[in-house]
């Protein structure tokens, strides 16, 4: 009972089974081969005999029609002379089975029905063998029996089974050993796979599982892994810099509404007073819950469940008409818009988000651009893609700050001393992966290109879209844009 229940975690074991169903596959084959090559060998030993014995007949028939008796006599006697392999059976005899000529002593008794082939002893001077013969009756009753002696063939019958056995033998021995290869590599990579798991559930991120270099199906696997391994760290990087970088951007208005209204209730010397600290802190909080808000936009959006609103849309319009809203705001601030889109622009997606990305995307250039320069927005379709750009003449972002530019709450350190969470282009990297594009941020010589990729829409396909003017009137840009 012990030992069973020692054994029985081996025998639970997924590499064992895999190699008792691989050697027992194998082994299986084998027999099945070994059957094959028996039933095959036996039946052509056989067709041969019969194919000699038939042709030998056809010839002394011949014989017989063309010289009639003593034609015959004399053929049979020369064959039985030249016969050196001694395995020719030859028998002569009249309707009486009398013996005429031939190498047997008598007319075998089984030997009844014509055209049937007997396998059975027959004894030839006084020496008994194994023999496969045929019986002919000729015209005038006379009788000719043609036949094979086979015992060289019925001792290759044998020995064939017995041979074929121990190759099966043999290749069962080799799948059960092939079988146990096939285990202990299916053992290292799942252990070291299980390590792998072990480890990163103990918290060490930065284990991989090996490869062992063969390019095989194993190391496309662990190269699989690790690149999940690798995305999974990049995510927790980032939920730790979300996490600091919130604590860091709310501590600040927080503490500075609680200060304000500590002092007021200590301090106020009226209402007037009261209400002005009041207010205060409520500016501040509603930028704490603008941060919170922006946030939960940007896990809808990278959560897919806006998709459902995706539709054709004609963007044209729609960026002319930001073009005029942002236009103002440009003039305010001493800055030029230019607008460079075609009239029609047709492609699938979410109008309002799109709305916002390129919203913030105008937003950002404007907050920091220098006065007199300009600003230009532009759009146009390349490899099936529309390319809306933004470029203005600013200070631009490093490119050593570039690729983490989108990401939630980055700052660069032209960008510290201005308002803002730095949530602004997090949002338009989700708006572009939603859409199966991408943002991508260049160098305008002076200042920032940002560039966001949608999929473009044959004008064919496309439906009369109402100008985004109309969304304007609904309320739809009513949401500020998230910076």
């Amino acid at each position: 009972m012990a030992d069973s229940l020692k054994f029985r975690p081996f025998f639970r074991s997924a590499s064992v089974k895999l190699a008792a169903v691989y050697g027992v596959l194998f082994a299986i084959s084998a027999v099945a081969l070994v059957l094959f090559l028996l039933w095959s060998t036996t039946n052509l030993v056989d067709e041969q005999v019969e194919a000699a014995i038939n042709a030998d007949a056809q010839g002394l028939l011949e014989r017989w029609n063309e010289g009639g008796m003593p034609s015959l006599v004399l053929t049979l006697k020369e064959r039985v002379a030249e016969n050196v392999d001694d395995d020719a059976i030859y028998f002569l005899a009249d309707a009486e089975e009398a013996r005429i000529t031939g190498n047997l002593d008598a007319w075998p008794a089984k030997v009844i029905f014509p055209n049937i082939f007997y396998d059975m002893a027959v004894t030839r001077g006084q020496v008994v063998s194994h023999a496969a013969v045929r019986r002919f009756n000729l015209p005038g009753g006379f009788l000719l029996l043609v036949g094979r002696d086979v015992r060289g063939p019925q001792q290759l019958k044998r020995l064939l089974p017995g041979t074929l056995i121990w190759c099966a033998v043999l290749m069962t021995v080799l799948g059960l050993a092939g079988g146990l290869v096939m285990r202990n590599l299916f053992r290292r990579m799942v252990a070291d796979v299980s390590a792998t798991a072990e480890a990163i559930s103990r918290g060490e991120l930065g284990h991989r599982v090996r490869r062992s270099g063969r390019g095989d199906e194993f190391d496309r696997m662990a190269e699989a892994i690790n690149t999940m391994l690798d995305r999974i760290a990049r995510l927790m990087d980032g939920v730790r810099q979300v996490s600091n970088s919130i604590a860091h951007d709310l501590r600040t208005p927080i503490t500075r509404a609680r200060a304000r209204l500590e002092d007021a209730a200590y301090h106020a010397q009226g209402e007037p007073e009261l209400r002005a600290a009041v207010e205060r802190a409520v500016a501040d909080l509603d930028g704490v819950t603008a941060v919170f808000q922006a946030l939960m936009r940007i896990a809808e959006i990278e959560a897919g469940s806006r998709r459902s609103a995706f539709a054709e849309i004609d963007l044209g319009p729609l960026l002319a008409d930001l073009a005029e809203l942002y236009g103002a705001l440009a003039e305010e601030q001493g800055l030029t818009l230019r607008l460079d889109v075609p009239d029609t622009l047709p492609a699938f997606g979410d109008r309002d988000l799109v709305q916002q990305a390129v919203a913030n995307l105008l937003d950002n250039a404007i907050k920091f651009s220098p006065q007199g320069t300009q600003i230009r927005l532009s759009a146009y379709v390349s490899d099936r893609k529309i390319r809306i750009s933004v470029a203005d003449q600013g200070p631009g972002i490093p490119e050593a700050d570039r690729e983490r530019a989108a990401e939630r709450f980055f700052r660069g350190e032209q960008a510290r001393s201005t308002p803002g969470s730095g949530l602004g282009l997090a949002l338009v990297q989700a708006v572009a992966t939603l859409h199966d594009g991408a943002l991508l941020l260049e160098d305008a010589r002076p200042g920032l290109r940002a560039t966001l990729s949608l999929p473009a829409v044959p004008p064919a396909r496309m439906e009369p879209a109402s100008s985004a003017r109309d969304a304007l009137a609904m309320g739809a840009v009513a949401q500020e844009p998230i910076v």
